[in-house]
């Protein structure tokens, strides 16, 4: 709907000249094409599928609210466009009287297209002025125009704003309700159900907020409504608000992750037992050689702090049992998380057991090595011719009875081989010739 622009010779200015024929039939002109347009636009708004919907649907709440004051504007709207629509028969009317017409017949038809000739019954309504006070408006025909632009942009924006929240959010409401139906479905089937598991009563509180976003949306459409930030006035300038609807699609992804992870465990779970198993297995062997290597360390050295061993952990082989027992009655919401924390504390157990072993079979492997160092300086002697040296082989006797006695006394067999390294090391040393370096 536009506004017509300034006619030529208006009343009301002291020195405006008597329009002439020419004048006044663009004047028309311009009315007509003004009214065939504002005419176009009525009907349209008229038609529109927003206001249809409007007009069946039970509001409340902002909608109802501005639904009601768009309807008295859009009554208003018809009462003006039909004080128009006289008006502008009236003044075609009288010019269609002569052709040529006098002075007196085109003043009167230029007070009739520009004074404030026009009145309204009921016009001030639509701006919501109470019953008791003045109804009637007189309007010049571009002040009409003026006055129905305004009502008639108010008018469809709300139309325009409903329409589209109707348009984006019960749509995809559903879609994600229809989605949700089929997450439950899954979840049901692997345990995941309100009450036994967080995810199922996050599925409960995700349906009840899908229904009350829907009947909202539906009852108060332009609650959902953001008006554009860059101050358009357009009519519908804007965009609807989907932040509960956003955050219930994030809320429901991250069950079906959820869902996704349970299944995974349900596909791999026997491979997962297995391996745990075994895990487990392997940590209780190495527990057990451990406990017979201390026990043949207690035996063979003396002398020697030997670190008790612990037994297998009768707690992770329940829990193993209680995972097993899980995966027979198909109960895989609580399968996933008992697996996860096995895997970790039946790796750590293992580390546990192989710590164990090295810490009791220590002195056996200190034992081994002043054995083989013993020898290593054995044998570098004998290259060197010097095997029957009395003082060495008495100090290689000493130390080879200390390392293959039991029980060993590694302290003292470790000072032993490390006085026949010395005595070695004295007697490899190439002795000077007498007089040497004398002048």
């Amino acid at each position: 709907m536009g506004v017509p622009g300034p006619f030529p010779g208006s009343p009301g200015r002291p020195d405006a000249p008597v329009p002439d024929r020419e004048e006044v039939d663009r004047a028309l002109e311009r009315l007509g094409a003004e009214y065939e347009a504002i005419e176009t636009s009525l009907l349209a708004l008229q038609d529109h599928a927003g206001r249809r919907l409007l007009e069946g649907a039970e509001l409340s709440g902002t909608t109802k609210e501005r639904w009601a004051a768009a309807e008295r504007s859009i009554t208003v709207l018809w009462s003006l466009f039909d004080a128009y629509t006289a008006a502008l028969e009236s003044a075609r009317e009288l010019r269609e009287r002569r052709r040529w017409p006098s002075a007196e017949d085109l003043a009167e038809l230029m007070e009739l297209l520009h004074g404030e000739g026009v009145t309204v019954p009921g016009a001030a309504a639509a701006d919501g002025a109470p019953e008791d006070g003045p109804a009637d408006e007189r309007f010049s025909l571009e002040g009409l125009v003026e006055r129905m632009n305004g009502l008639y942009a108010r008018s469809l924006d709300v139309i325009v704003a409903a329409d589209a929240v109707w348009s984006a959010l019960p749509a995809r409401i559903d879609l994600l309700s229809a989605e949700l139906q089929r997450t439950r479905s899954l979840a049901h089937s692997v345990g995941v159900r309100p009450g036994e598991h967080p995810a199922g009563d996050d599925l409960e509180r995700i349906t009840e907020e899908l229904l009350r976003l829907r009947e909202r949306v539906i009852a108060d459409p332009l609650a959902f409504w953001v008006s554009s930030s860059t101050g358009s006035s357009a009519p519908g300038g804007g965009r609807p608000d989907t932040g509960r609807y956003d955050r219930a699609a994030r809320a429901l992804e991250d069950i079906r992750r959820e869902v996704a992870a349970v299944l995974d465990v349900r596909q791999d779970a026997e491979r997962r037992l297995m391996q745990l198993r075994d895990v487990l297995s392997r940590a209780d062997r190495t527990l057990t050689e451990a406990r017979q290597a201390r026990g043949e360390v207690l035996a063979k050295i003396a002398a020697s702090e030997v670190p008790a061993v612990s037994g297998p952990s009768t707690a992770l082989h329940e829990q193993l049992a209680a995972a097993a027992d899980y995966r027979r009655r198909a109960q895989w919401h609580r399968l996933s998380p008992l697996l996860d924390s096995l895997e970790e504390r039946a790796e750590d157990e293992l580390h546990r057991a192989r710590e164990s072993l090295t810490a009791v079979t220590a002195p056996l492997a200190v034992r081994a090595e002043l054995r083989g160092r013993l020898d290593a300086y054995r044998a570098k002697v004998a290259r060197h011719g010097m095997a029957q040296d009395p003082l060495l082989t008495e100090r290689y006797d000493l130390a080879r009875r200390m390392l293959w006695s039991a029980p060993c006394d590694l302290r003292a067999a470790e000072q032993a081989v490390w006085r026949y390294q010395q005595a070695a090391a004295e007697a490899l040393v190439p002795q000077q010739p007498e007089g040497r370096g004398e002048s």
